[in-house]
Protein backbone atom coordinates (compact mmCIF):
# COMPACT_ATOMS: atom_id res chain seq x y z
CA UNK A 1 0.00 0.00 0.00
CA UNK A 2 1.45 3.52 -1.20
CA UNK A 3 1.11 6.35 1.17
CA UNK A 4 -0.55 9.32 -0.07
CA UNK A 5 2.11 11.99 0.25
CA UNK A 6 -0.12 14.64 -2.11
CA UNK A 7 -1.47 16.67 0.94
CA UNK A 8 1.27 16.59 3.36
CA UNK A 9 2.20 19.88 2.64
CA UNK A 10 -1.62 21.19 3.89
CA UNK A 11 -0.17 20.22 7.87
CA UNK A 12 3.04 22.52 7.62
CA UNK A 13 2.67 25.35 9.84
CA UNK A 14 3.56 28.83 8.33
CA UNK A 15 5.89 30.38 11.89
CA UNK A 16 7.68 33.31 9.42
CA UNK A 17 5.32 36.14 10.56
CA UNK A 18 4.40 34.75 13.68
CA UNK A 19 8.36 34.06 14.46
CA UNK A 20 8.72 38.09 13.78
CA UNK A 21 6.08 39.19 16.27
CA UNK A 22 6.91 37.07 18.75
CA UNK A 23 9.06 39.79 21.94
CA UNK A 24 12.48 37.97 22.26
CA UNK A 25 13.18 35.65 25.40
CA UNK A 26 16.51 37.13 26.86
CA UNK A 27 15.05 39.96 29.21
CA UNK A 28 13.43 36.91 31.31
CA UNK A 29 16.59 35.13 31.60
CA UNK A 30 18.00 38.28 32.71
CA UNK A 31 15.14 38.67 35.43
CA UNK A 32 15.48 34.97 36.52
CA UNK A 33 19.41 35.53 36.85
CA UNK A 34 18.54 38.67 39.11
CA UNK A 35 16.22 36.89 41.28
CA UNK A 36 18.32 33.94 41.71
CA UNK A 37 21.19 35.62 42.89
CA UNK A 38 18.95 37.80 45.24
CA UNK A 39 17.75 34.70 46.89
CA UNK A 40 21.04 33.33 47.08
CA UNK A 41 22.73 36.82 48.58
CA UNK A 42 19.84 36.33 51.50
CA UNK A 43 20.55 33.03 52.36
CA UNK A 44 24.02 33.66 52.85
CA UNK A 45 23.74 37.03 54.30
CA UNK A 46 20.79 36.52 56.94
CA UNK A 47 21.82 35.86 60.30
CA UNK A 48 22.40 32.61 61.87
CA UNK A 49 20.15 30.82 64.36
CA UNK A 50 20.86 32.05 68.25
CA UNK A 51 22.33 28.75 70.24
CA UNK A 52 20.17 27.45 72.86
CA UNK A 53 20.78 26.70 75.84
CA UNK A 54 18.70 24.46 78.48
CA UNK A 55 19.14 25.33 81.98
CA UNK A 56 16.67 23.76 84.98
CA UNK A 57 14.01 26.06 86.20
CA UNK A 58 14.47 27.25 89.92
CA UNK A 59 11.28 28.90 91.59
CA UNK A 60 12.37 32.60 93.22
CA UNK A 61 11.32 33.04 96.85
CA UNK A 62 9.38 36.67 96.85
CA UNK A 63 9.49 36.92 100.13
CA UNK A 64 12.93 36.07 100.66
CA UNK A 65 15.18 37.18 104.51
CA UNK A 66 14.43 40.52 105.20
CA UNK A 67 15.60 42.76 108.30
CA UNK A 68 13.62 42.03 111.40
CA UNK A 69 15.34 44.75 113.93
CA UNK A 70 17.79 47.17 112.84
CA UNK A 71 19.89 48.92 115.85
CA UNK A 72 23.02 50.54 115.81
CA UNK A 73 25.95 50.14 118.20
CA UNK A 74 29.89 49.90 118.60
CA UNK A 75 32.62 47.80 118.57
CA UNK A 76 34.36 46.38 121.61
CA UNK A 77 36.52 43.39 122.82
CA UNK A 78 35.21 40.44 124.61
CA UNK A 79 38.80 40.52 126.00
CA UNK A 80 41.05 43.42 127.28
CA UNK A 81 42.80 43.92 130.62
CA UNK A 82 45.24 46.67 131.93
CA UNK A 83 48.37 44.59 132.62
CA UNK A 84 49.90 45.80 135.68
CA UNK A 85 52.67 44.02 138.51
CA UNK A 86 52.47 41.81 140.94
CA UNK A 87 54.28 44.25 143.14
CA UNK A 88 54.92 47.95 143.96
CA UNK A 89 57.85 49.39 142.80
CA UNK A 90 59.42 52.06 140.12
CA UNK A 91 59.30 51.82 136.93
CA UNK A 92 62.76 51.29 135.06
CA UNK A 93 61.90 50.39 131.35
CA UNK A 94 58.75 50.38 128.94
CA UNK A 95 58.99 48.20 125.88
CA UNK A 96 56.06 48.64 124.09
CA UNK A 97 54.45 51.57 122.60
CA UNK A 98 50.44 52.33 121.45
CA UNK A 99 49.21 50.12 118.42
CA UNK A 100 52.03 47.56 118.89
CA UNK A 101 51.27 43.79 118.66
CA UNK A 102 52.51 41.85 121.40
CA UNK A 103 52.70 38.13 121.59
CA UNK A 104 51.24 35.75 124.79
CA UNK A 105 54.75 35.94 127.53
CA UNK A 106 56.20 39.10 125.98
CA UNK A 107 58.11 41.47 128.59
CA UNK A 108 55.93 44.95 128.21
CA UNK A 109 57.99 46.79 131.15
CA UNK A 110 60.35 46.18 134.16
CA UNK A 111 60.37 47.55 137.46
CA UNK A 112 63.44 48.52 139.56
CA UNK A 113 65.56 44.79 140.64
CA UNK A 114 67.16 46.74 144.04
CA UNK A 115 65.30 45.34 146.75
CA UNK A 116 63.85 41.85 145.10
CA UNK A 117 67.87 41.33 144.00
CA UNK A 118 69.19 41.98 147.62
CA UNK A 119 66.08 39.70 149.08
CA UNK A 120 67.26 36.67 146.57
CA UNK A 121 70.82 37.26 147.62
CA UNK A 122 69.97 36.66 151.29
CA UNK A 123 67.85 34.20 150.76
CA UNK A 124 70.53 32.71 148.74
CA UNK A 125 73.22 33.15 152.04
CA UNK A 126 71.01 31.14 154.04
CA UNK A 127 70.52 28.34 151.85
CA UNK A 128 73.92 28.53 152.04
CA UNK A 129 74.92 28.45 155.69
CA UNK A 130 71.78 25.70 156.59
CA UNK A 131 73.82 23.82 153.78
CA UNK A 132 76.87 24.20 155.61
CA UNK A 133 75.28 23.26 159.01
CA UNK A 134 73.84 20.08 157.74
CA UNK A 135 77.10 18.73 157.14
CA UNK A 136 78.62 19.64 160.27
CA UNK A 137 76.14 17.94 162.05
CA UNK A 138 76.83 14.70 160.14
CA UNK A 139 80.75 15.05 161.02
CA UNK A 140 79.83 15.06 164.88
CA UNK A 141 77.09 12.46 164.33
CA UNK A 142 79.84 10.41 162.77
CA UNK A 143 82.62 10.71 164.97
CA UNK A 144 79.36 10.43 167.98
CA UNK A 145 78.99 7.27 166.72
CA UNK A 146 83.09 6.04 166.98
CA UNK A 147 82.49 7.52 170.52
CA UNK A 148 79.08 4.85 171.27
CA UNK A 149 81.28 2.09 169.57
CA UNK A 150 84.78 2.14 172.15
CA UNK A 151 82.05 3.23 175.03
CA UNK A 152 80.24 -0.30 173.98
CA UNK A 153 83.32 -1.70 173.85
CA UNK A 154 84.91 -0.67 177.22
CA UNK A 155 81.53 -1.63 178.71
CA UNK A 156 81.52 -4.75 177.71
CA UNK A 157 85.46 -5.04 179.28
CA UNK A 158 83.72 -3.62 182.80
CA UNK A 159 86.00 -0.44 181.63
CA UNK A 160 83.45 2.28 181.34
CA UNK A 161 80.67 2.50 183.36
CA UNK A 162 77.67 2.31 182.24
CA UNK A 163 76.22 5.68 182.58
CA UNK A 164 79.30 6.83 180.46
CA UNK A 165 77.90 4.08 177.41
CA UNK A 166 74.46 5.81 178.59
CA UNK A 167 75.73 9.27 177.71
CA UNK A 168 77.48 8.37 174.43
CA UNK A 169 74.37 7.11 172.94
CA UNK A 170 72.35 10.00 174.01
CA UNK A 171 74.99 11.97 172.39
CA UNK A 172 74.51 10.49 168.76
CA UNK A 173 70.57 10.37 169.04
CA UNK A 174 70.49 14.43 170.12
CA UNK A 175 73.06 15.02 166.91
CA UNK A 176 70.33 13.08 164.78
CA UNK A 177 67.56 15.05 166.11
CA UNK A 178 69.23 17.55 165.32
CA UNK A 179 70.64 16.53 161.68
CA UNK A 180 66.86 16.19 160.81
CA UNK A 181 65.94 19.65 162.23
CA UNK A 182 68.80 21.00 160.22
CA UNK A 183 67.33 19.44 156.72
CA UNK A 184 63.62 20.98 157.37
CA UNK A 185 65.40 24.65 157.77
CA UNK A 186 67.53 23.80 154.61
CA UNK A 187 64.28 23.26 152.81
CA UNK A 188 62.71 25.60 154.21
CA UNK A 189 65.47 28.21 153.08
CA UNK A 190 65.41 26.64 149.60
CA UNK A 191 62.06 27.50 149.51
CA UNK A 192 62.33 30.78 150.13
CA UNK A 193 65.33 31.46 147.85
CA UNK A 194 62.78 30.11 144.67
CA UNK A 195 60.03 32.49 146.36
CA UNK A 196 62.39 35.20 146.54
CA UNK A 197 63.55 34.74 142.36
CA UNK A 198 59.59 34.46 141.36
CA UNK A 199 59.55 38.02 143.18
CA UNK A 200 62.60 38.94 141.05
CA UNK A 201 61.09 37.20 137.92
CA UNK A 202 57.85 39.68 138.92
CA UNK A 203 59.87 42.71 138.20
CA UNK A 204 59.10 42.09 134.63
CA UNK A 205 55.83 42.41 133.87
CA UNK A 206 54.71 39.92 130.44
CA UNK A 207 51.69 39.99 128.35
CA UNK A 208 48.87 37.56 129.68
CA UNK A 209 48.18 37.13 126.23
CA UNK A 210 48.42 38.28 122.72
CA UNK A 211 46.74 40.88 121.50
CA UNK A 212 47.42 45.16 120.07
CA UNK A 213 48.29 47.87 122.47
CA UNK A 214 45.55 50.15 122.56
CA UNK A 215 46.85 52.29 125.38
CA UNK A 216 50.63 53.20 127.18
CA UNK A 217 49.74 53.93 131.08
CA UNK A 218 53.40 54.53 132.34
CA UNK A 219 56.38 56.04 132.01
CA UNK A 220 60.10 55.24 133.70
CA UNK A 221 60.86 56.57 136.95
CA UNK A 222 56.89 56.39 137.57
CA UNK A 223 55.77 54.26 140.55
CA UNK A 224 53.26 51.84 139.72
CA UNK A 225 51.45 48.98 142.23
CA UNK A 226 48.39 46.57 141.55
CA UNK A 227 46.19 48.80 143.85
CA UNK A 228 45.47 52.51 144.37
CA UNK A 229 47.48 54.20 146.42
CA UNK A 230 49.55 57.24 146.48
CA UNK A 231 46.35 59.76 146.51
CA UNK A 232 46.73 59.10 142.73
CA UNK A 233 49.91 59.81 142.12
CA UNK A 234 51.14 56.04 141.86
CA UNK A 235 50.17 54.12 138.32
CA UNK A 236 48.14 50.89 138.38
CA UNK A 237 49.10 49.81 134.93
CA UNK A 238 51.51 49.41 132.63
CA UNK A 239 49.21 49.54 129.26
CA UNK A 240 45.81 48.34 128.02
CA UNK A 241 45.97 45.09 126.10
CA UNK A 242 43.19 44.17 123.41
CA UNK A 243 42.52 40.42 122.18
CA UNK A 244 41.91 41.70 118.60
CA UNK A 245 40.74 38.07 117.87
CA UNK A 246 37.58 38.53 120.03
CA UNK A 247 35.71 41.25 118.65
CA UNK A 248 32.38 41.69 119.01
CA UNK A 249 29.41 44.08 118.12
CA UNK A 250 27.39 45.66 121.33
CA UNK A 251 24.05 46.81 120.58
CA UNK A 252 21.23 48.53 122.42
CA UNK A 253 17.93 46.73 121.74
CA UNK A 254 14.75 48.78 123.40
CA UNK A 255 12.25 46.54 125.62
CA UNK A 256 10.10 46.59 123.11
CA UNK A 257 11.25 44.88 120.06
CA UNK A 258 13.82 42.30 122.32
CA UNK A 259 12.00 39.60 121.16
CA UNK A 260 12.27 39.66 117.72
CA UNK A 261 16.19 38.64 119.05
CA UNK A 262 17.02 34.92 119.66
CA UNK A 263 21.09 33.75 119.94
CA UNK A 264 22.40 31.89 117.31
CA UNK A 265 20.26 34.61 114.79
CA UNK A 266 22.30 35.66 111.62
CA UNK A 267 23.25 39.64 111.44
CA UNK A 268 24.17 41.70 108.75
CA UNK A 269 26.64 44.35 110.26
CA UNK A 270 27.94 47.58 108.89
CA UNK A 271 30.54 49.87 110.27
CA UNK A 272 30.65 53.87 109.26
CA UNK A 273 33.76 53.56 108.11
CA UNK A 274 33.37 51.23 105.70
CA UNK A 275 29.54 51.57 104.37
CA UNK A 276 29.78 48.93 101.64
CA UNK A 277 31.34 46.06 103.59
CA UNK A 278 28.61 43.56 104.81
CA UNK A 279 29.77 41.28 107.61
CA UNK A 280 28.14 38.44 108.24
CA UNK A 281 27.92 37.45 112.18
CA UNK A 282 25.30 36.21 114.48
CA UNK A 283 23.92 36.93 118.01
CA UNK A 284 26.30 35.48 120.80
CA UNK A 285 23.97 36.09 123.76
CA UNK A 286 21.28 38.17 125.07
CA UNK A 287 22.23 40.41 128.23
CA UNK A 288 18.97 42.22 129.90
CA UNK A 289 20.16 46.04 131.11
CA UNK A 290 19.60 45.19 134.58
CA UNK A 291 22.29 42.19 134.91
CA UNK A 292 24.70 44.42 132.98
CA UNK A 293 24.54 47.17 135.29
CA UNK A 294 24.85 45.10 137.78
CA UNK A 295 28.09 43.72 136.33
Amino acid sequence: MTADTSRLHELKIDRGADADARPPRWPWAVAALVAAGAVAWWLLARPTAAEVVTAPAVEVDTHGPTAVLNASGYVTARRQATVSSKVTGKVTEVLVEEGMTVAEGQVLARLDPATGGAALRLAESQAAAAASALEETRVRIAEAGLELRRAEELAAQAVASQADLDRARAQVAALEARLAAQRDELEVARRQVALRRQDVDDLAIRAPFAGVVVSKNAQPGEMISPISAGGGFTRTGICTLVDMDSLEIEVDVNEAYIQRVTAGQPVEARLDAYPDWTIPAHVIAIVPAADRQKA
